[in-house]
C-alpha cells in the first residue's frame, strides 16, 4: 500500500493507494495513535506528506517510531509532480491522492527523522534567525530616522536592546543544550576543529543537518543544495548550478567557505587552483563550499579531528 497524507493544522486527509480509500482523522497526538494502529500490521511500502512548517511533526514522528516507512517530501516536489500529471485543481482529497501516487511512482528513500531533541535545536536556530533579521531590520530603520524624531529613535533604541537581550539568551540556550549532550558536544568540537567553521555554522549543522556524517558525499551534497546540476538539451551543454537543498545551511556553509579561503590553508591553495584553471571567482567559491562539507561529512562520520595532511586528499580538484 502507498500512502498520501495531505497536512493541515486541524486535520489529517489521508488517501490509500491502490484501494482508493480516503478518510480524515484530527492532527493531533491521538489522531497520529489511530493512524499507527491502523497500519502497524499492515504492509506498507511508503508513507508521504509535505513539509508544512511543523504541522507535518506530530503524525511523522508517530509514524516513525512505530517502524512505518514515512517520508517528509519538499512541498515543490507533490506541486511539480501534481503538474507532471495533469493535476491542476487543488482541494485536501486531490492532494492526498497526489501525494500517494507520488509515493507509488516515486518511491522516495526513507531516511531517519530528527528526535525531539534535535528538532527543539532547529526550532531554536530558528528563532535565533528571526531575531536576527528584525535586529538588522530595528537597526536600519535608527539609521534612517531624523534626529529630530526623538520619540520615533527612543522607540527603535529599547526595541533593539530588547531583540539584542533575546538574542544572547538563545544564544545561551543553544551553548546549553549542546553541552548537555555528550554526542553533541563531540560533535560540535569535530565540527569546530576545521578552520573556518565557528559556534553558529557548528550549531546550523547540527540542529539543520542530522544527517552529516550518515550520507555519501554525493547525497550531502544534493540534501544541501551544492552540488552542481547539469542544464544539457542535444548538443547545448548549459550552466552548471546549485539550488534547492537546505538553503539555510547553504547560507551558513558560504559564510564559512569564506573564512576558511583566508584561514584555511589548504582551501585557500584548493581556490587559488581553480582560479588558476580559469573557473570564476564565484563557481570556485561555491567548489570550495561543496569541498568543506564533503570535510565536514567525512569528519563526523569517521569521528576524526581535522588534520591538513589527512584531509589533503578530499580537496584535490575533480
Amino acid at each position: 500500500m502507498f500512502i498520501g497524507i495531505d497536512v493541515a493544522k486541524d486535520e489529517l486527509v489521508v488517501a490509500v493507494r491502490p484501494s482508493g480509500e480516503v478518510f480524515t482523522v484530527a492532527n493531533t497526538a491521538q489522531g497520529a495513535r489511530a493512524l499507527v494502529r491502523r497500519w502497524g500490521e499492515s504492509r506498507l511500502t511508503r508513507i508521504v506528506l509535505e513539509a508544512t512548517g511543523g504541522y507535518e511533526a506530530v503524525a511523522a514522528s508517530a509514524l516513525a517510531t512505530a517502524g512505518l516507512p514515512v517520508v517528509v517530501i519538499n512541498p515543490r516536489q507533490a506541486r511539480d509532480f501534481a503538474k507532471a500529471t495533469g493535476q491542476l485543481a487543488k482541494t485536501d482529497q486531490i492532494d492526498a491522492g497526489i501525494l500517494a501516487q507520488f509515493a507509488e511512482m516515486v518511491r522516495p528513500p526513507v531516511r531517519g527523522l530528527a528526535d525531539e531533541e534535535t528538532r527543539h535545536l532547529e526550532a531554536v536556530l530558528s528563532r535565533r534567525e528571526q531575531l536576527l533579521e528584525m535586529l538588522q531590520a530595528e537597526r536600519q530603520r535608527l539609521t534612517q530616522t531624523r534626529l529630530g524624531a526623538k520619540a520615533v529613535r527612543q522607540s527603535l533604541a529599547q526595541t533593539i536592546t530588547f531583540l539584542e537581550k533575546q538574542l544572547g539568551r538563545t544564544d545561551e540556550e543553544l551553548r546549553t543544550r549542546i553541552a548537555a549532550s555528550p554526542v553533541w558536544a563531540a560533535r560540535d568540537a569535530l565540527l569546530q576543529s576545521v578552520p573556518g567553521i565557528g559556534a553558529v555554522i557548528s550549531r546550523t549543522l547540527l540542529g539543520a543537518l542530522p544527517e552529516l556524517g550518515q550520507l555519501t558525499r554525493q547525497e550531502i551534497g544534493k540534501l544541501v543544495g551544492v552540488a552542481p546540476l547539469n542544464r544539457d538539451s542535444g548538443q547545448h551543454r548549459g550552466k552548471r548550478q546549485i539550488g534547492g537543498g537546505r538553503a539555510h545551511v547553504r547560507q551558513k556553509l558560504y559564510m564559512g567557505a569564506l573564512v576558511a579561503m583566508r584561514r584555511n590553508p589548504r582551501i585557500q591553495q584548493f581556490y587559488q587552483r581553480l582560479l588558476a584553471s580559469g573557473k570564476a571567482p564565484k563557481v570556485a567559491l561555491v567548489a570550495c563550499m561543496h569541498k568543506l562539507l564533503t570535510i565536514l561529512n567525512q569528519i563526523v562520520r569517521t569521528a576524526t579531528p581535522w588534520d591538513a595532511t589527512h584531509h589533503m586528499a578530499v580537496l584535490q580538484p575533480a
